[in-house]
This record gives structure tokens, sequence and C-alpha cells, in this order.
């Protein structure tokens, strides 16, 4: 008899700009998708696996946020600024800045894999969600840096490019990982200077 093709599990990489710009609303696996290009994105990224729900494949969204390391994304493109004591606050500094580090990630990760309770959606970010204030006052404190620079949003696209800058660093999504701390995950990394910290020791690429 030949063995099933089909995978037992499959695991998305969604993202939460599945949201959308949001401003001060909390936002929890039960809220509505948004609107704009990275919503749009994202939801057709997750409808894409329907299929395989229909085949009785257990499908589950990992919405990440922004994941801290030192070595890529977000973080690691503030670090020379801030290091030369030219990082402050983007825009307004008001919007919602929703993390992980890497290390919890990859903990959510093997979770999804082995969990057979998880299916659907699931908020890959730490509890701790900040302002981008209250990130930058942390990313100085951590690198013992000035953060008396504010970077406006126009210098900001022209830095970061506009799509990132857009995404990343001046859209606000204040997201909250109801479902994972339903199940009792633990994160190692809970609040902002625990993942900067974690972010700016760790090894590797």
């Amino acid at each position: 008899e030949a063995a099933d093709p089909r995978p037992r599990t499959f695991v998305c990489a969604s993202a939460i700009g599945i949201y959308g710009e949001r401003g001060d609303e909390v936002l929890t696996e039960r809220s509505s998708t948004g609107v704009g290009f990275l919503a749009d994105v994202a939801s057709e990224w997750e409808a894409a696996a329907r299929p395989l729900e229909a085949l009785g494949v257990r499908v589950v969204h990992l919405r990440i946020g922004i994941v801290l390391s030192r070595h890529g994304g977000a973080l690691a493109k503030m670090l020379l600024p801030f290091r030369l004591g030219v990082g402050g606050v983007i825009g307004d500094g008001k919007q919602w800045m929703s993390w992980i580090s890497r290390a919890d990630l990859v903990r959510v990760i093997q979770r999804a894999v082995s969990d057979d309770t998880m299916s659907g959606a699931y908020n890959a970010v730490a509890p701790g969600a900040v302002t981008n204030a209250s990130f930058t006052r942390a990313l100085g404190h951590a690198l013992r840096r000035p953060t008396i620079f504010p970077l406006p949003t126009f210098v900001a696209r022209l830095v970061f490019g506009r799509e990132f800058a857009d995404a990343l660093l001046l859209g606000s999504m204040r997201v909250q990982p109801e479902r994972l701390q339903d199940l009792g995950f633990e994160f190692l990394h809970a609040d902002i200077a625990a993942g900067l910290s974690a972010a700016l020791t760790e090894n590797g690429g």
C-alpha cells in the first residue's frame, strides 16, 4: 500500500500585517483582517492553504511580528544610526510595534509543528507590544547611546524604503498573542528590554 503523500501538518509563515494599520486598537486572533497591500498579501497567503485543510491537513498560520535580530530585519537596519548616536523616534513615536525575539519565534514554530491541538491563526508576537517611542528609549539604553534625533516620516521612507518603513516602522499594530497564552506558552523574552538584550547578544546569522 502506497504511503499517503499528504503532510500531517503545514505551518504557514504569515504576518501581523494582515491586520493593517489599526492605531491603538488591541488586536487578537479574533480581530478582523485589515485593508491595504500587506493585509491583502497576507490574507491571500493564508487563503492559499485552505485546500490543504480540506484534505485533512492540520494548518497553522503564524502571524509573525517584528523579529528582533541583530543579523537582519528592522533591528539590524536600525543598529548603525543608533550606535552612531543619531537614532531617535520615528515619525510621532506613537505607533505600536509588535515584536518577538528570534529564540521565542523558533520555540513557537517548534510548538506549532509538534502540538496537534494547534490549528488556525496564532499571533507570533511577545505580549509586551511597545510604542516606537518606548522601543527607541529601550534600544538607546541597551546600546548606551542618546536617542535625541527624531527621524521624520519622509526621511524614514528615504532611508529604509517606503514599503519597509510603512509596514514595520510607521504602521501601528498593537497585537497580542492571545491564543499562544491560552495554550500556556511561556515566552523567554516577554518585555522589550529582555528581547533587545537577547537580540544584541545572539550568535549566528
